[in-house]
């Protein structure tokens, strides 16, 4: 059974869960000015790290096959059999009914919009099938997560009021999207291969990297319309001019002829954009108080 679980955790790389919980607190911060309970702080943990789980391991079982068939993912162990798929689907159950729990105890609307999320984050792994929006399907499915948080705080998302949240969800999505397209650049040729559906394949990688730039140049406009909607004043300010400039190291550290780095670019300086714009956002509050 331990084994089982840690195998199921490598699968998943559930230590990148880390990576995407900073913008779920971002949104649970600004959706309770700053003062969330112990108790919603616990159950978004839960949420966000439940949900995360499901779509990776709803997306290795999804790509064993089309990942076999890619030198780079060829050694993923569901694909060598090193992990039994029983475990996965196993892993993933469990995963998915943790979900659920947590969502009803974070209110009546984050129990009704839960079929939406739940649409996602299992489907978004086929879209790269039939189109090269894939990569914003992506983000979309992230953008939940600080959305999902700030219902899960305001109980409300469909108000003038809930403003804040639409421009967070906005702003990951172009954020992750951004940053997928230039991780898909490893795989244009081999993407190409098996017929599926991705900006680099598609456009050429020179052109990928292009619409990349663009969607995080829309990332930081949406960043700065949220900091004035919120009213966040000069420490958020100071915090996007940190996030901006790894925004832009990171694609400093790829070019169409020179891939070797995307690695650092992908999970390293993302890492720190996300941790640095939530430290921004709780630090402007604390300012506030």
């Amino acid at each position: 059974m331990v084994r089982s679980i840690r195998d199921f955790l490598e699968l998943i790389k559930f230590e990148h869960t880390l990576f995407a919980l900073p913008f779920a607190y971002v949104g649970m911060v600004l959706g309770a000015n700053g003062r969330p309970t112990w108790y919603q702080f616990g159950w978004i943990t839960v949420a966000m790290a439940a949900a995360r789980t499901v779509a990776m391991g709803c997306n290795r079982l999804a790509d064993r096959v089309l990942d076999g068939l890619n030198p780079r993912t060829a050694n993923r162990p569901l694909v060598t059999g090193r992990i039994p798929v029983r475990t996965a689907w196993a892993g993933t159950a469990v995963a998915f009914a943790v979900f659920v729990l947590a969502a009803w105890q974070l209110g009546s609307l984050a129990l009704r919009l839960l079929p939406v999320a739940i649409l996602f984050l299992i489907g978004y792994s086929f879209t790269k099938r039939f189109t090269w929006l894939s990569h914003y399907i992506l983000g979309f499915t992230d953008g939940l997560a600080p959305a999902g948080a700030w219902v899960a705080v305001r109980g409300s998302l469909f108000a003038r009021s809930d403003l804040a949240a639409w421009l967070l969800l906005l702003a990951v999505t172009l954020w992750i999207g951004g940053f997928d397209i230039i991780y898909a650049c490893q795989d244009a040729e081999v993407d190409r291969r098996l017929g599926l559906h991705a900006v680099p394949a598609r456009f050429g990688i020179p052109t990928a990297l292009v619409l990349s730039s663009a969607s995080h140049a829309l990332t930081m406009v949406l960043l700065v319309a949220l900091g004035f909607e919120c009213g966040l004043g000069w420490i958020y300010a100071i915090g996007l001019v940190v996030v901006g400039l790894l925004l832009m190291l990171e694609h400093r550290l790829v070019s169409p002829v020179d891939l070797t780095r995307l690695n650092i670019a992908f999970f390293h300086i993302n890492s720190a954009i996300s941790i640095v714009l939530f430290t921004s956002v709780l630090v402007a509050y604390w300012a506030k108080a």
